[in-house]
């Protein structure tokens, strides 16, 4: 492979762990794009380790919209040409506050909504003008039939895995290709406390998923893959009932 792997949110555990294995596949150049890039010292030594030749820091703010067409094509003079980027920035939130605190629930829906329609329309047109690339998205299946228990997070996850399902049919043709990636519950840091759900995952297991999936040129993939059959479904569960799932 040539290129370098962009991972917009280079402190997220699955971010990481997809670089590890791309970086293991022969990618040798990786950008860590993240707040306090300065103190991604963990994950630059365990990308060396895999093997990549250079890492990479770079400052990136979802939050900041305006400021992401300008870093993709800084990185892309700078770094590049971007053979994969991997979308991994993200927050759970608080449902509870969010039901009560509308500034909290917008927030949410900014940074796992809103700042990915930016990034990922800005990325688009950067990889089409390079005619070729690979993007990783990460949906959820807590957006395909979203439940009362975490609503504002379903929600922005059912709303982005739309945008990316349409994106990805507007780059056929392209050179460039779009994957989607549906997780169910993932053990990490990002849910620590809480009691794993039926067919949790573990970032590795994710990031497995993701690069098999890259390497066979699929464009969507649950993790794990019994889950699309369990929401298929759950499709057809009276709401009533599906009111009291839990998350």
């Amino acid at each position: 492979m040539s290129g370098a792997v962009l991972i917009l949110g280079g402190r997220s555990e699955i971010g990481v762990a997809v670089a590890d294995r791309l970086v293991r596949r022969g990618n040798g150049k990786v950008v860590l794009a993240a707040r306090r890039s300065a103190d991604l010292d963990g994950q630059e030594a365990a990308l060396r380790e895999a093997g990549a030749t250079e890492v990479v820091r770079v400052e990136f703010d979802a939050a900041q919209l305006d400021t992401h067409e300008a870093l993709l094509r800084d990185v892309a003079r700078d770094h590049g040409p971007i053979d994969t980027a991997v979308i991994s920035f993200g927050i759970l939130g608080d449902q509870q506050r969010a039901e009560s605190e509308a500034a909290h629930a917008v927030d949410v829906v900014h940074i796992d909504y809103v700042a990915h329609v930016n990034v990922l329309t800005h990325l688009a047109n950067l990889l089409r003008e390079q005619g070729h690339g690979k993007i990783v998205v990460f949906s959820s299946v807590a957006g395909v039939r979203v439940r009362r228990a975490n609503y504002v997070y379903g929600s922005a996850k059912a709303g982005l895995d739309g945008f990316a399902n349409g994106l990805s049919d507007a780059l056929v043709g392209s050179g460039v290709s779009l994957l989607i990636i549906r997780p169910g519950f993932v053990i990490g840091r990002m849910t620590t406390g809480m009691d794993p759900a039926p067919w949790s995952s573990t970032p590795d297991q994710v990031a497995d998923a993701t690069d098999k999936a890259l390497a066979r040129g699929r464009r969507v993939v649950w993790v794990p893959g019994i889950l699309r059959w369990v929401f298929a479904a759950m499709h057809y569960v009276p709401q009533p009932l599906w009111r009291r799932m839990p998350r």
